[in-house]
C-alpha cells in the first residue's frame, strides 16, 4: 500500500510526484518532510515558476524522481 504524502507546512494532502521529487532532489533524498509547490517555493525563497522549470530540467536529465 502506497502512503500518500502531505505538505509538512500547510497540510495539503496527496502531493504530486513532482512535489515529492523536488523535496528529495533539492532538500535530501531521505527526507520525510515534503512540501507542496507553494510552500517549497516559500521555504527556498524562489518562485513556483523556477521550481517548475527545475522539474522539466531534471526530467530532461533523466532523473527518475520525476
Amino acid at each position: 500500500m502506497v502512503r500518500k504524502k502531505n505538505c509538512y507546512f500547510c497540510g495539503k494532502e496527496n502531493l504530486s510526484r513532482h512535489e515529492i521529487g523536488l523535496a528529495k532532489k533539492l532538500l535530501d533524498k531521505d527526507t520525510q518532510r515534503f512540501y507542496c509547490l507553494d510552500c517549497l517555493a516559500e521555504y527556498l525563497e524562489v518562485d513556483t515558476e523556477f521550481l517548475l522549470a527545475k522539474v522539466e530540467e531534471f526530467k530532461e536529465q533523466g532523473c527518475k524522481l520525476f
